[in-house]
């Protein structure tokens, strides 16, 4: 199996104009090393955070081209594996995320990883491994590794983790993949502008699927499958997540837009993915056994 390292070729912008460090075949399992999202900057608690180099947030180690991605095809994504560091990171700051306007200066604290857990003081916390930033190059002009988008990027969606598939919209050939900034444990909303930060590597299988297509990334896992939105409110993606998962639902199935949405109202959830960047990111949420009665075969 080939492995990247984030020596090779690391993003700050998706952008078509990047050159791929990697060119793979559809049907690829790869192993992709990354930085965490300050770049490995910070790895004490004497680290001063409001000295490190913001310049380099969130890099991605990419693009991977993948031989025969064109644009409005789907570039299939399956996380087969994802590991971590020893310790992670956490900041907070003034103006920062959700709590900002509480906080008077730039703190970070370290967190050790031991024995599947994330020591907090006392506290054990569990794990959920998990890849904040990942996606396609966008058609048009480039977006900063720290904002989401119909690409991907930086969605900060826990349920990017371990043994999930994701479906990007390919907009350029070669889709021109990237991913990096893995937690070991972050909540819905990412409140302070931060998970735990760490290091890490994935595994992920890339293959192309011609015939259909997307707006949004989708992103399906043993139990649910999910569209994913982001936008300028958090308003706007969780109504064009629910609104573009009901017509597909009632194109794929036999019922109608109005036998669709009052399903999803009664089955269907709208949740959040993170409310601190740039865009915020929705999800809404439909249980595969609901999916499997109606025989909607959604990707």
């Amino acid at each position: 199996m080939q492995t990247i390292s984030y020596e090779e070729g690391i993003i700050y912008e998706f952008n078509k104009e990047n050159t791929p460090i990697r060119t793979v075949e559809s049907g690829t399992t790869i192993r992709i090393e990354t930085y965490d999202c300050f770049q490995n900057q910070i790895q004490t608690a004497d680290t001063e955070v409001a000295t490190i180099d913001w310049d380099k947030i969130n890099p991605a180690t990419g693009p991977i081209y993948v031989n025969d991605a064109l644009p409005g095809d789907i570039l299939k994504v399956k996380i087969e594996k994802i590991e971590i560091g020893e310790q992670g990171v956490m900041v907070v700051g003034p103006d920062l995320g959700v709590m900002g306007h509480r906080i008077e200066q730039m703190e970070s604290k370290i967190l050790p990883i031991k024995d599947d857990h994330i020591l907090f003081n006392e506290l054990e916390l569990p794990l959920n491994k998990m890849i904040g930033v990942i996606g396609v190059a966008p058609e048009g002009e480039g977006v900063n590794c720290g904002t989401p988008g119909a690409h991907g990027g930086n969605m900060d969606n826990k349920m990017v983790a371990e043994g999930a598939t994701l479906y990007f919209p390919v907009f350029v050939e070669g889709a021109l993949f990237s991913l990096g900034d893995f937690h070991a444990a972050m909540g819905d909303g990412e409140i302070s502008v931060s998970g735990i930060e760490v290091p890490g590597a994935a595994t992920v299988t890339l293959e192309v699927i011609k015939g259909e297509s997307l707006d949004h990334p989708m992103l399906e896992n043993e139990e649910v499958f999910t569209q994913i939105v982001s936008a300028e409110t958090l308003d706007e993606a969780i109504r064009t997540a629910t609104s573009e998962m009901v017509e597909r639902i009632a194109v794929k199935s036999n019922l109608s837009i109005s036998e669709v949405t009052m399903l999803m109202s009664a089955i269907g959830q709208a949740e959040i993915c993170q409310i601190v960047d740039p865009l915020m990111t929705a999800r809404f949420v439909v249980p595969k056994w609901l999916l499997q009665k109606l025989n909607a075969q959604l990707i």
